[in-house]
């Protein structure tokens, strides 16, 4: 397994995380799946020990869908491994294409929307409803998600076998867990982080645009990041 492929994938869940699209909506999915209010979490007047279980509950949820998502595109892949030099071209072409369209560079429509799922039961502060919202959060992720998300689903639609595409999707899973969960704990100092951050959304969404130009770059001419 190499250090390239890995890192990567890390850096795309961290960078998930930190879109426009996902932190301002961080504290409302973490006060949904604790049963603790906004105005109680500003405060710091709450115990973390709740809010941290749940928010891994969450976590877990959402990467136990992309792991799947990932074995399956890996899964498809190997289905279609006689064209595997066609399939790396293609999919390093729609990596690029998820690039210009984060970077600004150009804009597609259809991946300006937002799937939206719709959570009817009430008791997402339990363990078990943590879960599966985190489960629908995945189901329905932003616009800023879904591109990146995709470029990792389509490198591992170039690997050989399943268990690298399910490798692949952890670490991105990780990626994205990691800063949710460090969120979770610190949750009364996000509040002012949040307005350091967001003054950088565009640095960030070029940088997450350049990553996946490299990727499918990567793809087309170097065969890829593959481990």
């Amino acid at each position: 397994m190499t250090n390239v492929s890995i890192i990567t994938a890390v850096i795309a869940g961290f960078l998930s995380f930190v879109s426009p699209c996902v932190l301002p909506l961080i504290p409302a999915y973490i006060s949904y799946i604790s049963g603790v209010s906004l105005q109680e979490m500003q405060s710091g007047n709450v115990s973390s020990k709740r809010i941290v279980i749940n928010s891994i509950a969450f976590s877990l949820g959402f990467s136990t869908l992309f792991i799947i998502f990932g074995a399956s595109a890996t899964f498809i892949g190997k289905a279609l491994a006689r064209h595997m030099n066609t399939l790396k071209v293609i999919a390093g072409i729609i990596i690029i294409i998820f690039g210009l369209h984060i970077a600004g560079i150009v804009k597609l429509k259809f991946l300006n929307y937002e799937k939206k799922v719709q959570v009817k039961t009430r008791n997402t502060s339990s363990l078990i409803g943590a879960y599966f919202l985190g489960f629908a959060f995945a189901a329905g992720w932003t616009p800023c998600v879904g591109p990146i998300l995709g470029a990792i689903l389509a490198t591992a639609s170039t690997y050989t076998t399943v268990s690298k595409g399910i490798i692949l999707l952890s670490f991105y899973s990780l990626g994205l867990a990691i800063p949710f969960i460090l969120t979770a704990w610190a949750i009364n100092k996000f509040f002012a982080a949040f307005k350091v951050i967001r003054k950088y959304f565009h640095a960030i969404e070029v940088t997450s645009g350049l990553l996946l130009i490299g990727m499918g770059l990567l793809l087309i001419f170097f065969k890829g990041i593959h481990f």
